[in-house]
């Protein structure tokens, strides 16, 4: 199951109490010996590379830091809080549900923030007249939201073969058939080069004409391509379920961008699918003529054409 977007509640350590103590080795002459209390643990959100989803942050929405220990006499301080370290995908937004600030996007294998700072510990009475109770932690209700990294996003309308494409070009096993929306989730998959360069695919759930405004399935995950630095726009040449090609790739083309101006403006690379089927090639000269850009012709069943569509997604960088 694909999770992304989730609640979650953290909370940082409180600080320990300080200590009220004193030497008595002088009954005249006691001196206050009392030391302070660690600081409280804070909590931590890490992108790591094994996690995929935010699944698992739809059973277990709590997270919390360890308290700082309380000082003790002879002037020890208490023994620090330890961090709270939660492990998120690569590519999570960090934002604090209650301001809506964003504190920090994750964006790569190792990225950090902190979320919630352990409260101080209190000073004993070796520094104070009196013992001083430790601060409370900072808890916050933080909402977590993924947009997967890739570098090529794959769009088209359902049934165009992008969940074929990818099948075939990478290590990816979508679901194929033949009815819309077969693709139900986002799908990364990695294509690698016989020089040992690596590109990564997103596929996403078919998009339909008024997606933007909350029809079909791809509104939901078209943020998972504001990422990728290109986007290969499969059209289906045969026009299968009685389309036009050149209004599906027209209409399309409206949908990203009034989805955002950020997708409008990625590089587009235009690839003709289903050349397998003859009145995908009765249509290729007709679209060429109107799209007037360059246009991979490929077939995602048979392989033709795939290997030099590919060496131009090589080139994306």
């Amino acid at each position: 199951m694909f999770v992304d977007e989730a609640v979650i509640v953290c909370a940082a350590g409180r600080g320990g109490k300080g200590c009220h103590s004193f030497d008595r080795t002088h009954p005249r002459h006691p001196r206050a010996n009392g030391g302070d209390g660690g600081d409280g643990g804070s909590v931590i959100l890490e992108a790591q590379g094994n996690i995929q989803t935010l699944l698992d942050f739809q059973f277990h929405r709590a997270f919390g830091a360890e308290h700082g220990a309380h000082g003790s006499s002879n002037h020890k301080t208490g023994r620090r809080g330890a961090d709270r370290t939660v492990g998120v995908p690569p590519g999570t937004e960090v934002i604090d549900r209650r301001t809506n600030e964003l504190l920090r996007d994750l964006d790569r294998v190792g990225a950090s923030v902190v979320v919630c700072r352990g409260g101080a510990g209190g000073h004993g009475n070796d520094k104070k007249n009196a013992a001083v109770e430790g601060e409370p932690g900072e808890e916050k209700e933080i909402l977590l939201k993924l947009k997967l990294i890739a570098d090529i996003g794959i769009v088209g309308f359902p049934n165009a073969g992008k969940s074929t494409f990818i099948s075939r070009v990478s290590n990816a096993k979508s679901k194929i058939a033949a009815y819309p929306f077969t693709t139900k989730n986002p799908i990364l998959g990695v294509v690698k080069f016989d020089d040992g360069q690596t590109k990564v695919l997103a596929d996403i759930p078919g998009i339909i004409e008024g997606a933007h405004s909350g029809r079909g399935m791809g509104i939901e995950f078209l943020k998972h391509v504001e990422r990728t630095k290109a986007l290969l726009h499969l059209v289906d040449l045969a026009g299968v379920d009685g389309r036009d090609p050149v209004s599906d790739y027209e209409k399309l083309n409206e949908e990203l961008a009034a989805y955002s101006p950020l997708l409008a403006a990625k590089e587009e690379i235009l690839a003709a699918n289903k050349m397998d089927i003859p009145e995908a090639r009765g249509n290729l000269k007709k679209f060429e003529q109107k799209i007037r850009k360059e246009v991979y012709p490929i077939s995602a069943v048979t392989g033709e054409g795939v290997e030099a569509l590919l060496q131009r997604l090589r080139k994306i960088q």
